[in-house]
């Protein structure tokens, strides 16, 4: 069955980084799309950063845009959000989730498989 497993999260000062990583198993990785989606506290849970199985397309949330970068490893099935310059409302856990089609991928309702989350925390 498909998984997909993230790790990376942790506790960061405000302005710092981190990289999460999402490794996928039992789906052909190259054919879907991925994205990133967060939920903070008391919050409902929103999109991130996708990148699409076309011709490496990737879009953004505006909340998040020149401070976040997604790319994919086909060969590893892997998934990264690299995030730069973090701020405390960055804060949420983070959630990958694949796609086999094209629509929607800013939505949740756009995502096949869900993994089950990691935590970000970004003290101020």
């Amino acid at each position: 069955q498909v998984q997909l497993v993230e790790s990376g999260g942790g506790l960061v000062q405000a302005g710092g980084s981190l990289r999460l990583s999402c490794a996928a198993s039992g789906l052909t990785f190259s054919r879907y799309s991925m994205g990133w989606f967060r939920q903070a506290a008391g919050k409902e849970r929103e999109f991130v950063a996708y990148s699409s199985r076309i011709g490496g397309y990737t879009y953004y949330a505006d909340s998040v845009k020149g401070r976040f970068t997604i790319s994919r490893d086909n060969a590893k099935n892997t998934v990264y959000l690299q995030m730069n310059s973090l701020k405390p409302e960055d804060t949420a856990v983070y959630y990958c989730a694949a796609s086999s089609g094209l629509s929607y991928l800013t939505m949740e309702r756009g995502y096949d498989h869900w993994g089950q989350g990691t935590q970000v925390t970004v003290s101020s």
